[in-house]
Order: structure tokens, then sequence, then C-alpha cells
């Protein structure tokens, strides 16, 4: 059974049989959808999401595509627990995440190490809060499905169909109590026009981050305000009070680098930076409340 898309988006049944597939396994799936940018990633996770809700009351969305996320503002590695459609698959959304970290960047290029330390602490979560360990057969049991976002780099082509993959055999996903074997599917991007070229929109990247940044910062703001541009946005954020906090009751940690005490101030001066509390979990990673906008004051 498939979810009807919005009317403006065009699902190739080539997609419409891979959703059936996936949600036609006995247990909850665990999905990972990797491709190169514009390829119709983020459009296959949201048809995908409409088509698990069919069988699901929530699925879970682990985002790690710090770039351009599909529910919150860009530099987050997220998880998302979704109850319900997307009625409008043309028109991104913003929703609160169960669990989020602040990343600080929109690419993993510069921090490799701290990127992956991140999908492994969001992932471990999903595991502890929504798989349960079943002693008879001596594995996990996973309670909803999960769906991953990754990021557009594909640096090579992957050929699924021969026999020397380069993808890792098996559990390369699952914990070394896992037993089964990963499912490779093969879509290709979406292709209806008479010359067979692409009719997925070409996002630009930094236009959407932009767009997502100001519906976040938007929230902080009445609902009825006039608001289009960011210039207009800007105006509007700095003729609002602010909520003010001691600097010495907080702790500053910049995530990517070390930066001297006498230059702290500097370098938080009219930045947008992650608010969060220590979690007291595994490698003391804060978990991240949202953004907020330092401003300097005497």
């Amino acid at each position: 059974m498939a979810s009807s898309p919005s009317p403006d988006i065009y699902i190739p049944d080539q997609w419409t049989k891979a959703a059936n597939f996936i949600i036609s396994s006995s247990t909850p799936p665990i999905t990972l959808i990797c491709g190169p940018a514009n390829s119709g990633k983020a459009t296959f996770s949201r048809y995908l999401l409409n088509v698990l809700f069919t069988k699901c009351d929530k699925v879970a969305y682990l985002d790690t595509n710090v770039g351009q996320p599909e529910f919150t503002p860009p530099g987050f590695v997220s998880l998302t627990i979704l109850h319900n459609l997307t009625l409008d698959m043309t028109i991104p959304c913003l929703k609160t995440p169960e669990r989020s970290l602040f990343f600080g960047d929109v690419s993993s290029q510069k921090d490799p190490s701290t990127y992956l330390k991140y999908i492994r602490s969001i992932y471990d979560y999903y595991r502890k809060e929504y798989c349960t360990f079943d002693k008879g057969r001596n594995s996990s049991m996973i309670q909803i499905p999960l769906v991953v976002n990754t990021s557009g780099w594909v640096k090579v082509k992957i050929g699924i169909s021969t026999e020397n993959m380069n993808l890792p055999a098996g559990k390369f996903w699952l914990d070394g109590k896992h037993y089964g074997t990963v499912q490779l599917i093969e879509i290709r991007t979406a292709r209806q026009d008479s010359l067979n070229g692409s009719v997925l929109v070409q996002n630009n990247a930094r236009l959407m981050r932009d767009l997502r940044l100001m519906a976040y910062f938007r929230q902080c703001l009445p609902s009825d305000s006039n608001i289009s541009t960011i210039k207009e946005l800007a105006h509007s954020l700095t003729t609002h009070c602010p909520y003010h906090v001691p600097i010495a009751s907080v702790k500053i940690r910049h995530v990517h680098h070390k930066v001297p005490s006498s230059q702290i101030f500097h370098s938080l001066n009219a930045s947008i930076v992650g608010l969060a509390v220590e979690s007291g979990g595994p490698g003391n990673l804060p978990w991240c409340l949202g953004l907020g906008r330092h401003c300097a004051g005497r």
C-alpha cells in the first residue's frame, strides 16, 4: 500500500516498489538513504515516511545531513520522532527533535571525527530508547522504524550489481549481536520529461539554509508578524527583548577548535550558538535544546 504524494511531486514506479518492499519487512526496518546531491534523497525519504505511516503510528528520523537537514535548522545531527504524514512534500517544515547535537557547521569535512561521534551518540540513543533486548533470541528487537538521512557526498560510483562492492558486507550499520544482513536497494533519480531529464527541483543549498534559519528564529516573534525577508527578520529580532544570562553561569565550548580565553567574547559576539545542557551520557556530549544569538552587553 502506498501513500498518495503531493500533486506536484512525481514518484516513479521504482520508488513505489522500493518503499513497499521496505514496509513489507516483518520487523520495523532501519533504512539508510544514500546518494549524491540533488538525486532525490529528501523527496524519497519523505515519501518513505508517508508509506511507513500506513503501517506504523510513529517513525524515527535520524538526520545526519548538517548542511540541508529535513526538520531542523542547519548545523545539527538530530533524531526526530514523527507521528503524522507529510501532507505537502514540496514544503520544508521544522519539527522539534527528541535529541540533537549541535555540530555548528554545514559540512562535516572540517571535523569528520566529531561528526561521526555525534552520529554514533544519536544512534545509540535510538537503540537505547526504541529497541528492546530479546533474551530468547539473544538480539535486539526494534520497536519503531528508523529512516536515516545522509549528506550528498558520493565521491565514487557504487556498483551494487557487481560482486566487488565498495560497501561493507552485512553488518556495517548494526551492532555485533545482530546476525542479519543488509538489503541494498538501488533506485534512480526521478525522471519524467521527454528528454529523460531530472524533474527534481534543484535546491540552492545556501538559500534553503537561510530559509530554515529564518523560519526557526521567526518563532520568537508573534505569528501575525509580516516578515518575508532576512532584513525584516533581522530588524524584528533586534527590537525583540532578549533573554539575558550572566556569562559566568554558562559553559562555553567551541566544537571544532580551541579559542584563547582572552578571545572568547570576540568569537561569540553576534554569532549563532547552540544552547545545550549537560547530558551525563557517554562521552559527555551535551544535548542541544536549540539555537540562540549571542550579543555582548554591558
